[in-house]
């Protein structure tokens, strides 16, 4: 029996990126909100510069709950699940993944919101590729532009604008949607091979400008600026200057004595009364089981735990799982086209052991609709990013380009002579939903507390493929204007779990085709908010942090505006 713990306002499931912000205007509102996360606090001297700790053992990542509920994959409904990962991308935490996240902090850019009227607008209806359930966003980039800019000052972002209120400065990117006002900081200091590079992108007469980083170019909020040790890939920050929601929102909610945070509380289901309307989460920490009460349920899970736990929340009024009897959760599911990257070796050092990896140079020429479709055959595109970092374990799996064997004497020999000499872009390019990529619970694989684990059906669609390879010559066309001697395609991969997951639980004001409305709030039940990418219904050629965090802030809003309203409203359960 369920130890019942005293009601609260507000029940936020996660305190990572997305619940991590919500926490701040819920608090200053004064709203009593508890905070159920599955980690725990972690802090800069948890976060050392180890690259076989961090990268290969998978610390602190291999010791969380995640990484016992890894999801299950498959191409198609056709084929069987393949061998899962040895490490869940994402961790628990409070802070979650912003702890050792690469924290590029971007934008979507206007079109990524009307993808489908503007196709049609441009190029005729015939352009959507069949199957894809892409539909536009409820509202426009401009609604939520105050949102970016709040979250951007609010955490943290280093960068340069490229439109304020309409004026373009070719310093910043020129394609970016108008932003009110400046970023907070400066972007991250430039090195001779990033000045290279972007010399090389304006020789193409491409417009290169430095990426949006939650990472401290100066100090900010009375935390260090960046020192550049070079070990940033899925470590944390021993200086605190990467902007996680753990030592910048949820300190100041907490501090406004309002919000109270619980550590190592597995949340297992979402509790419903016969209308349909939410009344709690139950959890586990160590076996015991609690149920905590709320007048308002904020599932911030991420995507997989957020799409598993309204699948596992059955009820009377919601057989099929909470707020899914249109049959919704876990349909529109895509993860991001990141794959498919390039290598170039250049014949000169790089010098980039130092660094780190949102800490490079941008090329949006060739992303989202920024360049005529008419005669290819897709939509969409990818934003171009070469970066810094690298390390010593890294860069000794370089590839050898066809120059050396694998392995001897002259491997190592190659190595040696090549390890600071190579470079790999990363390409965020344009993913679309489609009616056969979803996810659901497995049927055969459960984690220890016997629960079904997420099951993600899911493969990168012919449009997807057209524009990883589009993307991918302009990135060799790119590297050898700036004097690589060769280049390296790497091939697409499938469409496993990743960081970059979208969907599952998407906003729109169709009720029949999305699970919450333009608010964040479920269709079916009023007083159950969704918050982070599985509300988001296009990725753009994007990561999806930054704009996860300004909806969640704008979802934490309209809940503060609205409260009488979604606390006393029963759901339809319909």
């Amino acid at each position: 029996m369920a130890t019942r713990l005293t009601e609260t306002d507000v029940v936020i499931v996660g305190l990572g990126a997305a619940g991590g912000v919500a926490a701040l205007p819920l608090a200053q509102a004064g709203l009593d909100v508890i905070g159920l996360e599955a980690g725990t606090w972690l802090t800069r001297r948890d976060f050392a510069p180890d690259e076989l700790r961090n990268n290969v053992r998978g610390w602190p990542q291999s010791v969380q709950k995640a990484n016992r509920e890894i999801p299950t994959h498959r191409p198609n409904a056709s084929t069987p699940t393949g061998p899962r990962p040895a490490v869940h991308p994402m961790m628990n935490a409070v802070g979650g993944t912003t702890l050792h996240y690469w924290g590029q902090s971007w934008r979507l850019n206007p079109w990524d919101f009307k993808v489908v009227s503007d196709t049609r607008r441009r190029y005729g209806a015939s352009r959507i590729p069949r199957a894809s359930t892409v539909e536009d966003w409820p509202f426009g980039y401009e609604e939520l532009e105050p949102y970016y800019d709040k979250v951007e000052y609010e955490i943290g972002v280093s960068g340069k604008a490229g439109n304020i209120k309409g004026k373009i400065d070719h310093r910043g990117n020129i394609f970016e949607g108008a932003r009110k006002r400046e970023f907070p900081m400066p972007p991250l200091r430039s090195t001779d091979f990033l000045d290279k590079m972007a010399a090389a992108a304006r020789t193409l007469g491409w417009h290169p400008f430095p990426g949006p980083a939650s990472i401290n170019s100066t100090p900010y909020q009375k935390r260090s600026a960046c020192m550049y040790h070079g070990f940033c890939n899925r470590g944390g920050c021993h200086v605190d200057a990467k902007n996680s929601t753990a030592v910048t929102t949820i300190p100041r909610a907490q501090a406004t004595g309002h919000p109270k945070v619980v550590t190592r509380a597995h949340v297992t289901t979402i509790e419903v009364d016969k209308n349909g309307r939410m009344t709690g989460v139950n959890y586990v920490t160590d076996g015991v089981e609690y149920f905590q009460p709320a007048k308002v349920v904020l599932l911030a899970s991420f995507t997989y735990e957020n799409t598993r736990l309204l699948l596992l929340s059955k009820s009377k009024a919601f057989p099929n799982g909470l707020s899914n009897n249109r049959g919704q959760v876990g349909k529109h599911y895509m993860s991001h086209n990141t794959l498919a990257g390039v290598t170039g070796l250049f014949p000169w050092n790089l010098n980039t052991w130092y660094g780190l990896p949102a800490q490079g140079v941008a090329v949006d020429n060739w992303a989202d609709d920024n360049f005529d479709h008419a005669s290819l055959d897709f939509i969409g595109g990818g934003n171009l990013w070469v970066y810094t970092e690298r390390r010593p374990i890294f860069a000794a799996s370089m590839a050898t380009f066809g120059k050396a064997p694998a392995w001897g004497s002259a491997w190592k020999a190659f190595i040696k002579q090549n390890a600071d000499r190579w470079n790999s872009a990363y390409l965020q390019k344009t993913t679309l939903p489609y009616e056969d990529n979803y996810l659901d619970l497995d049927p055969a694989v459960k984690d220890p507390l016997g629960f079904p684990v997420c099951r993600i059906t899911a493969d990168f669609k012919d449009n997807e493929k057209k524009i990883a390879a589009f993307i991918a010559d302009k990135t060799v066309q790119w590297y050898m204007e700036a004097g690589a001697v060769e280049t390296l395609k790497l091939p697409l991969g499938t469409m496993g779990p990743s960081t970059h997951a979208y969907g599952g639980t998407r906003m729109g004001d169709n009720i029949s085709t999305n699970v919450v409305d333009r608010w964040g709030f479920s269709h079916e039940a009023s007083n159950l908010g969704i918050l982070g990418a599985s509300v988001m219904g296009t990725s753009g050629a994007r990561n999806p942090t930054l704009t996860a965090q300004a909806l969640a802030w704008r979802t934490a809003e309209h809940l503060v505006k609205n409260w009488n309203a979604i606390k006393g409203n029963s759901g339809t359960g319909i």
